[in-house]
């Protein structure tokens, strides 16, 4: 199970893959995480799911993370009398608190956060952006609206408000009583949809209390303007392109995701691209050209993670679509050009000596040519510090929490092996040797780099360099 490629891979569940037999061939296939969606799971499924990938964990032998991925609100206009109706460019129609079923002129409004928040002027898009209104005129119980672009509208579809800032979190109760179920299931990560503002990202922390990670998902415009201070408060984020394609130019989004992967590198935080990567695969068992660029591009950028949703949760071929996504990462990752680029991406560590030893480490690795670099981590944050510094060689995460290991197992380049603490020095290189030489990063008579904490077992306190040779039977020598 050792891959052959550092960006990982994010593959959800659904319906065409949520057997244990399934599960497992996703994981071998390359399958890093798995992802539960919230919107279509219920409490039984999400412990029943959690299950089956727990008794794959044991099968394939490695640590395996899981996303819970929270729904969100949900804005949606109610429903027709007639089922649906046809809006032309320069109509009119009105939405409102009238619960009655709607027509052509009218239609009921079940949100009054958006009456309380909406401005004239202020834009509407239904049904995934395919159509435009404006605000003409607001009043506390209707939203007088012109449509700009028309089409066929019906019932219960969805709305999107790119120029509003509601004055909601992003916690709806669905998702607070999804976030408890999903904490009880032990997720190793959940992601929070729609986040707006930095105090989304708070709220949902006071409830989560470090028991997982917290992945912010950027899906609207408004967390675009306070980007830098919500990657700071987050634990990961999700560059969610679909969502962010509506509400925003198509056009600005490639350069938004070159972005915001710079940024969460900058802070050290993981990045997930996710949405459409493969898209053609949910019906064919080969992607499309543009499809395959653009999977490649998220891995010659330095994401840590590239995601699949329906292609694997839904599709024909949710086997294929992860072999189909590993296959191009390693075909990237061993272009002659992908390391040029990383590096030309370099940042520089924060002075601290946690990020100054990673550094170091990934320096010493290149120079002296050793096979691997293998970083001694508590809380994980030793791990991601190492990753940040994209290095060529390998990194081999050591931890004694399974959670922790479960966790790193989303952020690039990390091998992630639960072991015991070291007792002293010795151990710590005969460990670290042994562990490198047993997974197939080391042979005898190789180097690695190790790095660690002292006093031992010390979360947060990474300050040790040490090069060891590997010994013939795996045991090393500083």
């Amino acid at each position: 199970m050792r891959r052959l490629r550092k960006v990982k891979i994010l593959a959800t569940l659904g319906p065409a893959s949520n057997t244990e037999a399934t599960i497992e061939e996703l994981a071998r296939a390359g399958a890093d995480v798995f992802r539960i969606n919230m919107s279509h799971a219920s409490h039984d499924l999400l412990h029943e799911t959690m299950a089956k990938i727990r008794k794959v964990e044991k099968a394939v032998k490695r640590p395996i993370g899981v996303l819970v991925d929270l729904q969100g609100p949900k804005l949606r206009v109610g429903k027709f009398n007639t089922g649906s109706v046809q809006l032309a460019t320069g109509d009119v129609i009105t939405l409102d608190t009238d619960t009655s079923e709607g027509n052509k002129t009218r239609v009921h409004l079940p949100h009054p956060e958006i009456f309380e928040a909406i401005e004239k002027g202020h834009k509407l898009l239904l049904d995934d952006g395919k159509i435009e209104l404006r605000c003409i005129k607001k009043t506390a119980d209707k939203i007088e609206c012109e449509v700009v672009h028309g089409g066929k509208l019906s019932d219960r579809k969805g709305v999107s408000l790119p120029d509003t800032l509601l004055g909601v979190g992003a916690l709806t109760d669905k998702d607070r009583a999804d976030l408890l179920a999903a904490l009880d299931a032990k997720a190793d990560w959940v992601a929070l949809s729609f986040v707006q503002r930095p105090e989304d990202i708070i709220d949902v922390r006071k409830t989560v209390q470090g028991r997982a990670g917290i992945l912010a998902k950027i899906e609207k415009p408004q967390a675009i303007e306070r980007l830098e201070e919500i990657i700071k408060l987050s634990d990961a984020i999700m560059i969610a392109r679909g969502d962010l394609g509506v509400e925003m130019p198509l056009e600005t989004v490639p350069g938004l995701q070159k972005r915001m992967i710079r940024m969460a590198r900058q802070q050290g935080k993981p990045v997930v691209v996710a949405t459409q990567m493969l898209e053609s695969m949910i019906e064919a068992p080969v992607p499309t050209r543009a499809e395959v660029s653009d999977v490649a591009t998220a891995v010659y950028e330095g994401a840590d993670a590239v995601m699949l949703s329906a292609e694997s949760a839904a599709g024909d071929f949710p086997v294929q679509a992860v072999s189909t996504m590993n296959r191009i990462a390693v075909a990237v990752e061993q272009d002659g050009l992908y390391q040029s680029i990383i590096r030309r991406q370099n940042i520089e560590p924060e002075a601290t000596a946690a990020d100054a030893i990673s550094a170091s480490a990934r320096q010493v690795a290149e120079t002296l040519d050793l096979a691997a670099i293998v970083t001694y981590t508590s809380s994980g944050s030793t791990g991601i510090r190492a990753a940040r510094e994209r290095p060529e060689k390998p990194i081999v995460a050591l931890s004694p929490k399974l959670a922790t290991v479960r966790r790193l197992s989303l952020v690039w380049g990390l091998h992630c092996v639960r072991t015991d603490d070291a007792v002293n020095l010795d151990d710590v290189v005969d460990r670290a040797c042994s562990i490198a030489y047993r997974e197939g990063f080391a042979r005898p008579g190789d180097r690695v780099a190790i790095t660690a904490g002292v006093p031992l077992g010390t979360p947060g306190a990474t300050n040790m360099l040490r090069i060891a040779f590997v010994g013939q039977d795996g045991v090393g020598s500083s």
